[in-house]
């Protein structure tokens, strides 16, 4: 398990222009900082800034028993995202602070925690991270990362978890962490620190969780909409849910993986989902949770690059990735 700077080769492509910078491209404006200089950085507190951070890890894929090869969902995910028209402010800050390397299982909970490291220390400087996997192993690193910032900064720790997954990802873990075990290890620190779990699920598969999952799931007082039940038809009550499980949150945890998406769509994933949900419907709830203005910190899991046919996944997850920032944006100029 390593941090590792970002290369000289990561984020090039297109140039329409080097003197007119509404003609410039994202790989145009990102800037690559170090994270042993991090501290030092001084950064304008007038902007509004946004920090990837590579998770290159499928280790808790493989102890998963699913597809490996999401080890190398974040430079495929920044390939796409750079030719991305920049069209912001000046205002507008995109950072990249590299890559968490991690390759085996033993090396997962240092991994886990130097990603906690880097999340909090980014909040602090007033950055959302955005985290780009990986396994979906990153969101426990993330929501510690979390977690941690918000009780090192005394505020309110009441956070609230929201996940698009095909998965409950609560399964035990006595034989060690996975990628399909993350939330209920966050139930069971919960439980440690006297904080309340508080947890939704959207696009859950019935054939992809086990009538005990569902059981656990009721036990921990989860919420849960099914992926059938994400339709056109049904959304305005889906933003209700959605909107009562926000209200009484600080702070919220957004965390995507990939396999919660149609196959016809996401193809690239470690559990390919031939009736996942469609992602024009899951754009418009993730604009409306962002609109809350609660989000805290951001991960995107499991484009797996060995499966993904003419990149069409990673290129799903970088137009998301867009319309996630410029949400943002929208949201801190209003």
């Amino acid at each position: 398990m390593k941090y590792e700077k970002l290369s000289n080769d990561i984020w090039s492509g297109r140039i329409d222009s080097l003197e007119d910078k509404s003609s410039y491209r994202w790989h145009q404006v990102i800037k690559k900082i170090d994270f042993n200089n991090f501290q030092s950085i001084q950064f304008n507190e007038k902007d509004i800034k946004f920090c990837f951070i590579g998770f290159c890890c499928d280790a808790g894929i493989k102890i998963n028993l699913g597809r490996i090869g999401a080890f190398k969902g974040p430079i495929a995910i920044r390939e796409q995202m750079s030719n991305l028209p920049f069209n912001f402010n000046d205002n507008i800050k995109i950072y990249d602070i590299g890559n968490i390397l991690c390759k085996d299982q033993k090396h997962l909970k240092d991994a886990q925690e130097l990603l906690g490291t880097l999340v909090q220390k980014i909040k602090e400087k007033g950055i959302i991270p955005i985290v780009l996997g990986g396994g979906h192993e990153v969101a426990y690193g993330n929501f510690q990362g979390l977690k941690n910032y918000v009780k090192n900064n005394n505020i309110n720790s009441n956070i609230g978890i929201i996940n698009f997954d095909a998965h409950f990802d609560m399964r035990p873990y006595e034989n060690g962490a996975s990628s399909g075990t993350m939330f209920r290890q966050i139930a069971d620190d919960c439980l440690n620190s006297k904080d309340i779990f508080n947890y939704m699920v959207l696009g859950i598969q019935k054939y992809g969780n086990t009538r005990n999952l569902f059981t656990e799931a009721d036990r921990l007082n989860v919420k849960y909409i099914l992926s059938e039940d994400i339709k056109e038809g049904e959304i305005l009550g889906i933003l209700n849910k959605i909107q009562n499980f926000i209200r009484n949150k600080e702070l919220v945890h957004l965390t995507i993986c990939s396999d919660v998406f149609s196959s016809a769509f996401a193809p690239g994933v470690s559990s390919p989902q031939p009736f996942g949900i469609d992602p024009k419907i899951s754009l418009g709830l993730i604009k409306n949770i962002i609109r809350s203005g609660k989000i805290g910190t951001v991960d995107i899991a499991e484009v797996s690059p060995r499966f993904d046919e003419d990149n069409i996944t990673s290129k799903l997850i970088s137009i998301l990735i867009f319309e996630i920032i410029s949400t943002f944006i929208e949201v801190n100029e209003e």
